[in-house]
């Protein structure tokens, strides 16, 4: 049995404003938003980069806020079509997350990932924006994901390393324990939910030191299923999700092929009404 360590320091939010007035996020169908309706806009997605985005612009009267991130792509296409233009757009605060998709692949080597995404840290590190680096989740918890748990703790470690060499700031979902569950998740059992993606924001605010009045969200009890229910719902993934994917992967072709970024352009937000 195991004790708290009471020498820690305990987290304390900054009582100041935060310094940010440019934020620009990069990366594929996690930071696009993806599987977290926008109520606002029909068919389109919040996500967790939109949800900090309207806290930062809460604090800030000039904020402006651009995310170019598409589903789909890799780390290699992200650095392609996304880091020059994120850079152009000026931003003292920039998020990148990029590498998943990848990590995810069979055959794929999560130190040959890491370093595509030094190289991109580098150039944005560079820049004097502040920058924020991701971990991967701990994909223990799921059976169609729990294969590449080892490629993701040693493609953590390298983020690690990235993030200490340029001095960038670590949105840790390896130790996100919230969100190890299936009800943060979308029925596709790949992409965050609103839950999850709200939980994301809130940690991303903790490791920015921003001070916020997002509130922990409840998850609906997991419904009593029966053996036959219980594989007849995962029939019904099978078809509708993990089928299209493999084909996808089989046909060289991208859930993002023909997406735009969502917002191309650093611009105002606005909070929904719907918090």
């Amino acid at each position: 049995m195991t004790t708290q360590d009471s020498s820690r320091t305990p987290y304390v939010p900054n009582e100041t404003a935060h310094p940010w007035r440019r934020f620009v996020a990069i990366g594929d169908s996690f930071t696009e938003g993806i599987g977290d309706p926008d109520p606002n806009a029909p068919g389109g997605h919040r996500g967790w980069a939109d949800r900090v985005a309207e806290v930062l612009a809460q604090q800030a009267d000039d904020f402006a806020y651009a995310n170019l991130a598409v589903r789909g792509k890799l780390i290699a296409q992200i650095l392609e079509d996304q880091l020059e233009p994120a850079i152009a757009l000026r931003p003292d605060l920039v998020s990148i997350c990029a590498g998943g998709n990848d990590v995810i692949r069979v055959g794929t080597d999560p130190d040959e990932i890491a370093a595509q995404l030094d190289g991109a840290i580098a150039r944005l590190s560079g820049t004097g924006a502040a920058v924020i680096v991701f971990t991967g989740i701990d994909t223990g918890f799921t059976p169609v994901f729990r294969p590449f748990r080892g490629k993701v703790a040693i493609y953590n470690e390298n983020v690690r390393a990235i993030a200490d060499r340029y001095d960038c700031i670590v949105a840790d979902q390896w130790a996100l324990k919230t969100v190890q569950d299936p009800r943060f998740f979308d029925d596709d059992r790949l992409h965050y939910n609103a839950l999850g993606h709200h939980e994301v924001a809130r940690m991303v605010l903790r490791a920015l030191n921003v001070p916020n009045d997002l509130k922990a969200m409840e998850p609906d009890p997991l419904p009593t299923r029966t053996w036959r229910e219980a594989r007849g719902n995962d029939l019904v993934w099978a078809r509708e999700h993990l089928v299209p994917w493999v084909l996808r992967r089989l046909r060289h072709q991208s859930s993002g092929d023909d997406i735009e970024a969502k917002r191309p352009d650093a611009a105002p937000v606005l909070r929904p009404e719907a918090d």
